[in-house]
């Protein structure tokens, strides 16, 4: 061995070392966060599997004592959890259909479009999430009850499409940005329209940015709570958002029931997220870098 191969030894031997310790210290800080994230998640399980008196037990144990599903039974027999799932569905899958239709138009516009002032109006679209929702509460609500629009779980999801729009427009922007303006010219030229344009090649070269901007607006509407609570005051409109809110009882709390309710009221957003999560993450990206 040269003595220049002899000098560099030690310090490829440091090197080596240095990046399998960095990497060690990765693969450890991604495994406590994956575990502080889980962990919750995990305890309602058990919470919801288990009798309640081992729940309440102190300290209680990290593994479910016995396994019962006495509590699924009686969350769907005292409560109306059915109907409240099924008006969460119908709201989040009404604000997914309006902020699709109405984000692929304002993003195409913002894209692909030239007029005075576009720049400026899509900076206003993101200072709008600056506003606090509880700000337009009493105006809207005031609106609404004017125009004989409470109770409505369509006018309920107009509220939530509103609110969620602007970031959606912003997602589908960057996906509409990668989109070669070569192709949409040469279709012009060719005698579509802009219509035309967007159905037939804009959209299916963005599938996944359309994915994403149907799940993020699918969640927000899912899970949103003070409109709903104010906007519709009848019990079998109730969205399982302000339901659980309800299974409070005066001098008891019935911890089993809530897990159990709140295990049921996670699960289809859970399955809805892994069935598109490759979507997902390509549609979030396709705009971070445009060649």
């Amino acid at each position: 061995m040269s003595t220049t191969e002899m000098g560099m030894a030690p310090g490829h031997r440091q090197h080596n070392l240095r990046k399998t310790l960095g990497r060690i210290a990765v693969y450890v800080a991604v495994i406590a966060v994956a575990a502080i994230t889980f962990f919750p998640i995990y305890w309602m399980i058990v919470c919801t599997l288990q009798p309640n008196e081992y729940t309440l037990h102190f300290p209680p144990s990290l593994f479910p004592q016995a396994i019962t599903f006495d509590q699924f039974v009686q969350i769907f027999a005292s409560h109306p959890l059915g109907v409240w799932l099924r008006n969460s569905f119908v709201i989040a899958l009404l604000t997914m259909l309006i902020c699709m239709i109405f984000s692929v138009m304002g993003a195409y516009t913002l894209s692909n479009l030239r007029w005075k002032g576009r720049n400026l109006f899509g900076l206003f679209l993101l200072v709008t999430q600056m506003l606090p929702e509880m700000l337009v509460l009493i105006p809207i609500y005031s609106i609404y009850r004017n125009l004989a629009l409470l109770n409505n779980l369509s006018s309920l999801a107009v509220i939530d499409a509103a609110f969620i729009l602007p970031i959606c427009i912003w997602i589908l922007k960057g996906v509409f940005d990668t989109v070669p303006s070569e192709i949409l010219d040469a279709a012009l030229v060719d005698g579509c329209t802009e219509l035309s344009v967007i159905w037939r090649i804009v959209l299916p070269l963005t599938v996944p940015g359309l994915v994403a901007v149907a799940v993020v607006a699918f969640f927000f509407a899912w899970n949103e709570y003070l409109y709903a609570s104010i906007l519709l005051g009848k019990a079998e409109l109730m969205p399982a958002s302000v339901g659980l809110s309800t299974l409070k009882e005066i001098g008891r709390t019935p911890i089993e029931q809530y897990m159990a309710a709140g295990l049921i009221f996670s699960i289809l957003p859970i399955l809805f997220y892994l069935i598109m999560q490759r979507y997902i993450v390509s549609g979030l990206t396709a705009g971070a870098v445009k060649g």
